[in-house]
């Protein structure tokens, strides 16, 4: 009788676990849903990439599973499984951020040109919103879309100042900021508006050259970087393959642990000293 009672216990206290466990993975599950659609959307609408984040969190979701199922099948190792479920995971974060900094990269690049567009336009006697107009339908994307939205935040009412500031929220990159400081000042004080915008247009140019000659020569440099990472990783991986029994101390036992873990650490020091280095801000 005591013998039955324990087991009535212990299986109502593991079936209470497990819905104790089964109702928390729900909870975060749903907490999860809930931010990765509220920043992916954010950040879509930022790319003008109208995509249902909703599907997204599902193909994200099943992509994770599966590939976390494939690694613990192919390596038996459940540490393997959860480290490609964590990274799957926060790809579409990364991939979002680099889509957004090419997208900024990429307005930069674009700038110098439609300056110049801009200062014609002036020249020809019309007004800043007027030659706004006139040069965002034969601009290419992604500026023409940002161009485009400060129209229609005109058009609903918002003061071009506040659309320009809008647009340099948006955009936080230094060369749209002094755009738009060159752009608010000429409108505001009812200055020489062509000459402001061919003076912006040619020190973003020289600040451009300026850059593209800094990262010729910082390449080697950054390229150092790389090697000095992952040439440690590719002597453990000769070494191992030719001593397999001595280098068995480095996996096996906590001396071995220790000295990986400050291999790492220096490794993750120089790398991050040489990329300080080589990066350099004009």
């Amino acid at each position: 009788m005591n013998l039955e009672l324990v087991l009535i216990v212990v299986a109502i206290t593991i079936a209470l676990f497990v819905w104790a466990l089964v109702d928390i993975s729900g909870r975060l599950l749903q907490a999860w849903r809930e931010r990765f659609t509220r920043e992916t959307g954010f950040h879509l609408r930022e790319l003008f990439l109208f995509i249902d984040p909703a599907r997204l969190y599902v193909l994200n979701l099943a992509l994770t599973v599966l590939c976390a199922l494939a690694a613990w099948l192919l390596s038996a190792s459940l540490l393997m499984a959860l480290v490609t479920a964590i990274v799957l995971a926060l790809t579409p974060r990364g991939v979002l951020r680099w889509l957004r900094k090419r997208r900024v990269e990429h307005i930069e690049q674009q700038l110098p040109d439609a300056l110049q567009m801009l200062a014609g336009t002036a020249r020809a006697g019309l007004s800043l919103p007027a030659a706004i107009r006139q040069v965002s339908a034969e601009l290419a994307a992604p500026l023409q879309q940002e161009l485009l939205l400060v129209q229609h935040e005109q058009r609903l009412g918002v003061s071009l100042d506040d659309a320009l500031e809008n647009l340099a929220r948006r955009v936080p990159a230094q060369p749209v900021k002094l755009m738009v400081s060159a752009m608010r000042i000429a409108n505001e004080t009812g200055g020489g508006l062509a000459e402001t915008l061919e003076r912006t247009a040619s020190t973003l140019r020289s600040q451009q050259a300026m850059e593209l000659k800094i990262l010729a020569l910082t390449a080697q440099g950054k390229l150092q970087a790389w090697v000095v990472g992952l040439l440690p990783v590719f002597l453990l991986w000769v070494l191992n393959r030719m001593e397999p029994a001595a280098m068995s101390q480095l996996w096996t036992t906590p001396l071995g642990w220790g000295v990986l873990a400050a291999v790492l650490v220096m490794e993750f020091i120089g790398v991050l000293l040489i990329r300080r280095i080589v990066a350099i801000d004009i």
